[in-house]
Parts: structure tokens; C-alpha cells; sequence
């Protein structure tokens, strides 16, 4: 019999679910992805239905459901702090306590009755009983997720987020096939709370918003360093850190910052609604510069304390792939690997894996490569099942075979065009990675407004990552790494960089926009660096022989890569999600596996029209 084990988060945001056999990753997926709520906190009923039905189980063949934290603790943690902060927070906390009294602090019973009425839903005409429930704790699955599917026998691991239960930075050592805590920093002291609190500060949205921030910080110059640091963090020579909280109200109150942090900055939080100005483009800068000075001072001192080789990383901040990118290139570890879920969607993984190596003390199988399988652990949808769907809405389309559909599609990248591309199953975690992407040329310099105004309805300041060809990437980029999780920010090749004129060099903010850095401008941001994902054969293969065709025909061995969704939406899942968002957008072709589908062919409602004018930003 296969021993099978359920993974869950959920409650906070970024609920998923994650199952593994015999340790080994057979499925996981984010909530947010059936329900179309990004970042969906509710119980993934969705997810899991998917996990148990891509292996053809049901719950009586789970052995045992692991949650990814532990609620109590977190109570815990809530109370003390509102204690401390009293009178202040008084609202904040009674709208929490609400919460908690009515859900989470009787969330084992909350999670057997969801889970008895989803077996109930699966064979009804048997009274069964649920696997018995476990609990791991929030950076323990984090330093999980991060461990036990790398390709190292041993290895550090470094878990920063916003807080768990009271941990906000972690430190780990794994070996085999266990995991061991060395040190942690706890809460209020978060640096993932820090960057959060200037996140909502410049007017994103916290959770969500922290990658914009970091987008943005290229066109700034970090004029305000000096000032955080004397103000708001005191960090430590080993990277260790304090914040004065008194400028902060995450710990008592329903926003991020106090007068007295709007004061220091001498302007109030920017409205949604406001103009980005070189003053957040400068603010946005100056707290990069500090994440980054931390995050390589504790990799320093770790390396030091533990004379480990290898560095894995897990938990929000970890998506700071331009702090990732500095990272790697001050050598100071052999080797990086970091989990490409890394927030909290990542951490159901990392609770079953837990329950496996940890609980059931099982030994640990170690993939040279890695154990995540490319991410690709989504649903799939083979020909004939998009086929069927697409006949049933009578959408015109063409089935190729792979190789003149990739032939074809390379000439159309080469005129401009933009692709929707629905290949394979859905990745797991925050990129778009192949399977569900928005592709296009990267040597196209309107390539970047196209599909930030036209297509995906955000700010023009986004960059686009691009997907490079494993064995090419050290022709186009600083780097000879892999980057197979687009978590790696490297500067493009010398090159192919475009020098600018002294008087382009004398503009700043959103005025370098449309200076061309490189014969890539589509993909090279304002400080000619890009967000790197490399593509090898083995995991992706349609994907890599996508961008080989366009490869041969070109002489480029790299395209644009963004997510397959508009501002405010998931990314797709399903074939009518894919045409829905196709249809409502610019896109000019869609692929669905082997079928294709022109824009010009597609017949137009004015649903479609209405849906897009109320996401065309001004």
C-alpha cells in the first residue's frame, strides 16, 4: 500500500494543498487558482479535491493530514502583543478576537468537519473515518519546503517572512533527512514586515504588493538608507536586527505605519489612486538596499557559525530575487537552492514533507536536480478534453503537431505578436514558468507597454522576466547558474547593453522607461538587469522547444515570459479560463496544447468589451 501524505495552509492568505507518496511530490496547488480570489485564505477544498483525484485516492488512503502551523501558538503571540500595545489596538484586537474565538482557535474541529464533508462528497455511500490530524509549526514547513527538495545531503537553511507563530527569521541546518533549528529573531522584529510597511507606504497592497515595490526600486536612487537605519532598524554586523516599533502599527492596529514613520518621511501613505513619484521610487530603492545588506550579512554569519556549503531559502523574502541575485554573486555559499513557493502556499509542502521525514522518520531520496519536478505538479488537460470544450463554445481553432505548431508559433513571436500559452500542468507557487504563461519577443522595444497596458491591465513600470535556454544563458546574462524558478535577478550580457547618451543619463523615475538598454529591451529594466528563468529539455520539453524554434529562426535563444492572467486575477487554470482571459484581453493568438486559435477568428461579445474597460488603467 502507498503511504500518502496531505499537506495543507490555509486561513491566512495563499491557502494550498500538497500531497506526497512514499516522499516523493505527486501534486500541489494554491486555492486561488479554482476559486479565481487571488490569494484565497479559505480552506482549500478545491486544492485537495485535485491533489486526491490526480492520484485516483480518496481520504482513507491518506495516512495523515498535516497543517502547516500551529494556531495556538499564534494566539499566543496575538495576545501577548495586544497586551503589551494596550490601550492602542483596542478595535484591531476585538475585530481579531472575534475571529479567533468564532474560527481559528477551534481550528483542529473546523478542519475535520471540512475534511468529513469533502470524504462524504467523494463516496457518499461509505461512513468513513478522516486520517488523523498533525501539526507542524509555520517555520519548521517553511525550512521544510526548503530543505527536503533541494539537490544538497546537507545544507543551511534561512526562513525570513513576515511572522509565523513568533519567529520571523529562522535559521535551520539540514542533513539527510532531518532538520534542526539553530536561531531565530521573533516577532515584532520582521524584516518581512518592514519591506511590507513600505509596500503599503508607496500605495501597493501588503501580501501582494512587496514584488511592485521591488520593481519599482531601479528607478529610484536609495537616498533614504541612512535614514532607516538610524531610525527604524538597527542592524547587527552578523545581520541580526532590531526595529523601534514605535514607528509601526502592524502589532496594534489595522494599517502598517504610524504618524510618527509618516512624519520621518514627511508625507502621509500614498493613496492607490496617487502618482508614483521619484520620492517612492527613492523610498522603494533605499529599503532594497537595506533587505539586501541584511540578507547578506546573515548569509555571511551563517556560513561562518556552520561552515556549511550549500544555502537554502524559504519564506516571503525569498522572492526578493534581486537580493537572491546579490546573493549568489558574492559567492559566499557553494551553492543556492531556493523553494520556488516560498510563501505560505509553500509551506503545505513543506508540512507533509515534515510529516514524512520528521514524524515517520522515512529516509530522504536526493534528486540531483531537485525534487519540485520544474513545479509542473497542477492539473493538466489533455487534446481531446480542450477539443471537446473548445467545439462545445464553437471557437474556430487548428490542431497542429507539436513540431509545425512550434514553427508556426515562432514566426508569429517574430512579428510582434502575443501568445497565450497553456501548456502541461500548472505550476505551483507565484511564477509562470511554461506551463501557464503570456509570451512574446524580447527584442521588441513596444513589447513591454504592450502587454503591462494592453494585455495584463498594470503599471507600466513592471518589467518582464525572460525565459532563456539553459545552455544559452551564460551568452545572454552575468550568470552560468541555473535559474529554473525565476528567482535570480543577473544583470544582461555587456554585450547586448546599449550605452546611454549624457542626456538620457541626466533623466530619472519613469522618464528612463523608454530608453532601450539592451538589443533585449523587452526584458532589460532600468539598471540592465532581468529576472532570469532558465529552460532545460528535461522538465519542460514542449516549452523548450517552443523557444528552440524561435531559436532557429531568429538567433535568439530567449523570449518574454509573464503570467497568464490580467491585474487582480490568478493565473489561469483551466482551458475556459485561458480563453476567457484571451478573449478579454489584446492577446493575438492562444495555445491550448497543440490547438491554436487566432484573435482575428474568435467571435467578439460585448461582455468582452465591458470586461476589458474596466481593467484599462488610464
Amino acid at each position: 500500500m502507498k503511504n500518502f501524505i496531505l499537506g495543507i495552509s490555509c486561513f491566512y492568505h495563499d491557502s494550498a494543498a500538497a500531497l506526497i507518496r512514499d516522499g516523493e511530490i505527486m501534486a500541489a496547488v494554491q486555492e486561488e487558482r479554482f476559486s479565481r480570489k487571488k490569494h484565497d485564505s479559505s480552506f482549500p477544498k478545491n486544492a485537495v479535491l485535485y491533489c486526491l483525484q490526480s492520484q485516483n485516492i480518496d481520504l482513507r488512503e491518506v495516512e495523515s493530514i498535516i497543517y502547516y502551523e500551529k494556531p495556538l501558538l499564534t494566539f499566543e503571540r496575538l495576545l501577548e502583543t495586544y497586551l503589551g500595545a494596550a490601550p492602542r489596538g483596542g478595535r484591531s484586537f476585538i475585530a481579531a478576537m472575534q475571529v479567533w474565538l468564532k474560527e481559528k482557535l477551534f481550528l483542529k474541529s473546523e478542519l475535520k468537519k471540512e475534511f468529513k464533508s469533502l470524504q462524504k462528497e467523494l463516496v457518499p455511500e461509505i461512513e468513513s473515518q478522516i486520517p488523523k490530524f498533525l501539526f507542524s509549526e509555520h517555520h519548521q514547513s517553511h525550512a521544510a519546503a526548503a530543505f527536503y527538495p533541494s539537490p544538497f545531503e546537507e545544507a543551511v537553511v534561512l526562513c525570513m517572512d513576515g511572522v509565523g507563530e513568533w519567529a520571523t527569521t529562522s535559521t535551520w541546518v539540514g542533513k539527510d533527512n532531518d532538520i534542526k533549528p539553530l536561531w531565530e529573531i521573533s516577532f515584532p522584529h520582521s524584516m518581512g514586515l518592514l519591506y511590507s510597511a513600505f509596500t503599503y507606504y508607496c500605495g501597493f497592497k501588503v501580501n501582494s504588493g512587496e514584488y511592485k515595490l521591488m520593481g519599482l526600486a531601479p528607478y529610484g536612487k536609495p537616498n533614504y538608507v541612512k535614514q532607516i537605519k538610524d531610525h527604524l532598524i538597527d542592524i547587527k554586523d552578523d545581520g541580526t536586527f532590531k526595529l523601534d516599533i514605535s514607528y509601526f502599527k502592524y502589532h496594534r492596529g489595522f494599517r502598517m505605519t504610524s504618524r510618527k514613520f509618516h512624519k520621518l518621511f514627511g508625507a502621509p501613505p500614498r493613496g492607490k489612486d496617487q502618482e508614483l513619484t521619484q520620492f517612492h521610487m527613492d523610498l522603494a530603492a533605499s529599503i532594497q538596499v537595506v533587505t539586501e545588506e541584511v540578507v547578506l550579512k546573515l548569509a555571511r554569519s551563517l556560513q561562518k557559525e556552520t561552515r556549511i556549503k550549500n544555502l537554502c531559502l524559504a519564506g516571503g523574502v525569498a522572492l526578493n530575487c534581486v537580493a537572491n541575485g546579490k546573493l549568489l554573486k558574492e559567492k559566499i555559499f557553494n551553492d543556492i537552492w531556493i523553494q520556488p513557493a516560498s510563501g505560505d502556499a509553500g509551506s503545505a509542502l513543506g508540512a507533509a514533507l515534515i510529516g514524512w521525514h520528521k514524524y515517520h522518520r522515512k529516509p530522504r531520496k536526493i534528486n540531483p536536480n531537485d525534487s519540485m519536478k520544474g513545479t509542473y505538479l497542477g492539473c493538466q488537460f489533455s487534446n481531446q478534453e480542450i477539443i471537446s470544450y473548445l467545439r462545445k463554445i464553437n471557437a474556430p481553432f487548428q490542431s497542429l503537431e507539436d513540431d509545425k505548431l512550434f514553427e508556426e508559433l515562432a514566426g508569429i513571436i517574430d512579428e510582434g505578436k502575443v501568445i497565450g500559452w497553456f501548456n502541461g500542468p500548472m505550476e505551483f507557487g507565484p511564477r509562470a514558468l511554461g506551463g501557464r504563461s503570456i509570451i512574446g519577443d524580447p527584442r521588441n522595444q513596444k513589447m513591454q507597454s504592450i502587454i503591462n497596458l494592453k494585455i495584463k491591465y498594470r503599471e507600466s513600470f513592471r518589467p518582464f522576466a525572460p525565459s532563456v535556454l539553459e545552455e544559452d544563458v551564460a551568452n545572454q546574462f552575468e550568470m552560468s547558474t541555473k535559474s529554473p524558478y525565476m528567482l535570480l535577478v543577473a544583470p544582461v550580457k555587456k554585450e547586448l547593453c546599449k550605452e546611454m547618451s549624457e542626456e538620457q543619463q541626466k533623466l530619472f523615475g519613469i522618464a528612463k522607461l523608454n530608453i532601450p538598454r539592451s538589443s533585449l529591451p523587452a526584458i532589460t529594466h532600468v539598471d540592465y538587469s532581468a529576472r532570469v528563468q532558465t529552460v532545460n529539455e528535461r522538465t519542460n520539453p514542449r516549452y523548450y522547444k517552443l523557444i528552440k524554434a524561435f531559436q532557429q529562426k531568429t538567433g535568439c535563444p530567449t523570449i518574454v515570459n509573464t503570467s497568464f492572467n490580467v491585474r487582480g486575477e490568478p493565473i489561469v487554470c483551466t482551458p475556459q479560463d485561458a480563453y476567457r482571459c484571451f478573449m478579454r484581453t489584446e492577446m493575438d493568438v492562444l495555445v491550448l496544447q497543440n490547438q491554436i486559435l487566432y484573435k482575428t477568428e474568435q467571435p467578439k461579445t460585448e461582455k468582452d468589451e465591458k470586461w476589458k474597460q474596466e481593467f484599462e488603467l488610464d
